[in-house]
């Protein structure tokens, strides 16, 4: 209590004190003259407002609002509200709008397709194919006065393909009700269903119920399969098995709410229990598809502590310039077999890994996500010889210079709680044109030509070449290579300087590997880029060399390039063990 009346005496003296300053101000600005009861008299001061601090009205702050961000126009719109209406998640449409310039849209439609491609190794997109010879075939049968793509017919037909099986009736008319819905016969308006033997997500046997209701062709799907009943409201017409028994009438149909107005029926206790089943069904159809891993997205978004033995797996991460804006990320994950649970069929140890991994911005919306299944087979006699052997899985990511965060979870299907997830920042270096720069220097266990058709495309394939990087254990630790392996390494050179009388570059490279307990070179050698590639201000450096010759220890690769044109030099250099 004693606080209180301390607080509150403080305070009164501080309001008399504010207030006796701003009466002295007053007099001393408007000399006024004080009155006899001591109280100074001065003009009554009226305040207008500041009309630059005038707050903002609800339709002045979306007028803003819309301003200042750049509207989507041209193809970029048609492509978000009309080709990809039917596929594109909440997610992605969100990161899509939030994007700033058309350089950025591109990116992420490449990777919208990517993402979607059921074989990553072939050129070709086979979904976006298929997808937009849906849409054709939507716009060709479909339409209704709009176009076909925009009917439900179209939308479920581009979102989940041809129905296995088609229940057609054009013209409607005469139509026997089956038992479900309550038995008797009635005239119909056109309709058909569709029968799918299984949707991913979904579930089995999934039937799907279109009705024509303004005979004019624009069939809607419906829930309530006795909407397709042209009878339904003509009294004493159409009546179910239950009405002409006279143990319900027509009007039981409209009463008690429901679904469906399928009336009283030797089924329709059935049926009640199971409305809430064809809702969440109806909801699922006409939503966007899941992400394929959604467990594992928990991990990803909440940071879910894992309840099971940690997946443990590597990651490593590399840099190769496409363009000045863009970068492309070579992800490879190792997984070692032995962390793996395999089950045996037939004579064949089968391990399956199911792999999420997405890309976020600084503020944290998600710029990259990808998802994919590494399937492990080993014939079950050998099973127990290749458990330390290591798996590898390889995403090729486009990404724009800048800091990101990636997170990538993985899970051991045989195994539900058996869950791995791994995090870390992603600093995507920028490649100026007046700069000497470099690529990541690869250590690689396999490094080959590809065919010409297969260029830039298929796993481990950086350009023409196929390269598969050895992983490190662990932040810091040199990747490992065995005596009768070679050591293949790998790297690009940018931005070489161009004489301007002869047309050609004028660098050289230097490459030594170097014995780490002596301090020594035990090979070196040096190049000119005027005998590889004399006319380029990029080149690409690519060098095989048997291990056989080396006795285990810690060695490292160190590469020189001094450019004599534009008098710039870099070095970069990555240590390896031999066993």
């Amino acid at each position: 209590m004693t606080t209180s009346r301390r607080f509150l005496t403080g305070t009164v003296l501080l309001f008399c004190v504010i207030t006796g300053a701003r009466v002295l101000a007053a007099q001393e600005t408007t000399g006024a003259a004080p009155q006899a009861d001591g109280v100074n008299k001065s003009p009554a001061i009226v305040e207008k407002p500041d009309p630059l601090k005038r707050p903002l009205t609800d339709k002045e702050k979306l007028a803003q609002k819309k301003a200042l961000k750049e509207e989507l126009k041209g193809s970029y719109k048609k492509w978000v509200d009309e080709d990809v209406r039917w596929i594109i998640t909440d997610q992605e449409l969100q990161a899509f709008k939030s994007l700033s310039n058309d350089e950025e849209r591109d990116q992420f439609i490449e990777q919208f397709w990517l993402r979607r491609n059921p074989n990553p190794d072939s050129p070709e997109n086979e979904y976006r194919e298929e997808h937009y010879a849906r849409i054709a075939y939507a716009n060709e049968h479909f339409a209704a006065g709009k176009p076909g793509w925009r009917t439900d017919r179209g939308h479920i037909y581009i979102a989940y393909g041809k129905a296995d099986s088609i229940d057609s009736h054009p013209s409607g008319g005469s139509y026997e009700r089956p038992m479900e819905e309550g038995g008797g016969n009635t005239s119909t308006y056109p309709f058909e269903t569709w029968h799918y033997r299984y949707l991913e997500g979904i579930g089995d046997n999934i039937d799907i119920e279109f009705v024509d209701t303004c005979m004019c062709g624009d069939y809607h799907m419906t829930i309530d399969r006795s909407e397709k009943d042209a009878l339904k409201n003509v009294p004493g017409a159409g009546q179910t098995m239950y009405e002409q028994m006279g143990q319900s009438t027509k009007a039981d149909r409209f009463s008690g709410g429901g679904l469906e107005q399928l009336g009283a029926g030797p089924m329709s206790s059935s049926n009640q229990s199971k409305q809430f089943d064809r809702l969440d069904r109806f909801a699922k159809l006409m939503a966007p598809p899941e992400i394929k891993f959604k467990d594992l997205e928990a991990f990803m978004a909440t940071s879910k502590i894992l309840t099971g033995p940690p997946f443990l797996f590597d990651v490593r991460t590399d840099y190769v310039k496409v363009t000045n804006d863009t970068v492309i990320v070579p992800l490879t994950l190792q997984i070692r077999n032995g962390d793996i649970t395999f089950t045996n069929k037939d004579g064949v140890a089968m391990g399956t890994v199911n792999i999420l991994g997405r890309v976020s911005n600084l503020n944290h919306k998600p710029i990259e996500t990808f998802e994919d299944t590494v399937n492990v087979q080993v014939p079950s006699e050998l099973l127990a010889r290749k458990r330390n052997d290591l798996s590898v899985y390889w995403k090729s990511l486009p990404l724009r210079p800048g800091l990101y965060k990636i997170e990538i979870v993985i899970k051991d299907v045989n195994n539900p709680d058996h869950i791995g997830r791994w995090e870390r920042s992603l600093n995507v270096p920028r490649y100026d044109d007046d700069r000497l720069a470099s690529s990541s220097l690869i250590l690689a266990d396999q490094m080959e030509r590809v065919p010409s058709k297969d260029i830039g495309a298929g796993n481990f394939v950086i350009g023409n070449t196929r390269i598969r990087p050895r992983v490190p254990t662990g932040v810091a630790v040199p990747v490992t290579f065995h005596r009768a392996q070679n050591l293949n390494f790998w790297m690009q050179v940018y931005n070489l300087g161009i004489d301007e009388k002869s047309k050609q570059n004028g660098a050289t490279i230097e490459y030594s590997i170097m014995d780490m307990a002596t301090n020594k070179a035990i090979l070196q050698t040096e190049e000119s880029t005027l005998k590889t590639n004399p006319n380029a201000d990029q080149v690409t450096i690519e060098k095989s060399l048997p291990l056989a010759s080396l006795q285990p220890g810690k060695y490292q690769v160190n590469i020189k390039v001094n450019d004599g044109v534009s008098k710039q030099q870099i070095a970069e250099s990555a240590p390896f063990n031999v066993d």
